[in-house]
């Protein structure tokens, strides 16, 4: 498909208002695009911007949403839940809908943004809800691109800010040796922008840093604790203590907990690191944000926003 141009393409697209979505939507406003945004709550008038109230399971919201759009970009999804049933509704059920209103609207171009837990779907219950919405995007009959992004960081993000408060105190609990990719949310926001305009690639991209086989454990850990000015140590905990963890933060934080069981199985495994062959061809996008960098612009947000003491 021939390349199209930004100026009056008009994008669909949910989880426009939580972390990956809201860099995603700045970028694409800034870029020329125009949007059309699913939201559950009510949002601040933005030039270029048509916020649609609804969510995943309102079908007439989801129609709505699609309408006049020359793609989807399908950001929105579960990460943490306290049960498989919230996983099902968030990753599986909610994509299916999506793509029902796409057909529906004749879209011809559906983005899904999956994880690199859907290549080891055995390993946790939220691996395997983005490994089955693949799946769906995979067989359905619209043109289909999806992108499985690593770990993402940035200014904003609330997943990775205990490590960095871990780093601030000296002492950070890391999971057993092994290797994982990370990206900054603004560099995956530039692909996930750079997409529709080539337009669908029948692929599975995994994108990341630039880092070749990515980062230790300790490593990354020891560039988040330069980036908030402090020399850490660092204890790689076996799977039984981090599953351990993940139980004393569901007691404390019940719903809030970010070190869930299913997080701790999902974490153990040695090697969540991009696939080299699956990287985005250089012609359409390459990272530009080095994550040390990257890293010490987000402690810088932190501390600004309160978040880092």
């Amino acid at each position: 498909m021939s390349a199209k141009s930004k100026q009056g393409m008009t994008l669909a697209m949910t989880g426009a208002t939580g972390f990956l979505g809201k860099r995603t939507l700045m970028a694409a406003l800034e870029q020329g695009f125009a949007v059309r945004a699913l939201t559950r709550r009510p949002q601040e008038d933005q030039p270029g911007v048509t916020w649609v109230a609804g969510a995943l399971d309102h079908p007439d919201a989801l129609d709505a949403l699609v309408q006049g759009a020359d793609c989807v970009l399908h950001i929105a999804g579960v990460v943490n839940a306290p049960d498989r049933a919230g996983f099902v509704a968030g990753n599986i059920t909610g994509t299916a809908n999506m793509l029902a209103a796409a057909q529906k609207a004749g879209t011809t171009h559906f983005i899904h943004v999956s994880s690199l837990a859907a290549r080891e779907p055995e390993l946790s219950i939220y691996g395997w809800s983005k490994a089955e919405a693949e799946q769906q995007v995979i067989e359905s009959d619209l043109p289909w691109s999806v992108i499985r992004p690593p770990g993402i960081y940035g200014p904003g993000d609330t997943e990775m800010l205990d490590m960095f408060r871990m780093a601030k105190r000296g002492l950070m609990l890391l999971p057993p040796k092994g290797r994982v990719s990370i990206i900054h949310a603004d560099d995956m926001a530039r692909l996930l922008l750079a997409v529709p305009v080539t337009g669908p690639t029948q692929a599975i991209w995994e994108a990341d840093d630039g880092v070749e086989n990515g980062w230790s454990h300790k490593g990354f850990a020891h560039a988040i604790a330069d980036a908030v000015g402090r020399s850490a140590r660092t204890v790689a905990a076996p799977a039984a203590m981090l599953n351990l963890a993940a139980r004393g933060d569901r007691l404390l934080r019940r719903d809030k907990a970010k070190l869930t069981p299913d997080r701790a199985r999902y974490l153990s495994h040695p090697d969540w690191t991009v696939d080299a062959a699956r990287r985005p061809p250089e012609g359409l996008w390459t990272p530009q944000i080095a994550t040390p960098e990257g890293l010490k612009q987000t402690a810088r947000w932190y501390r600004e926003a309160g978040w880092l003491k």
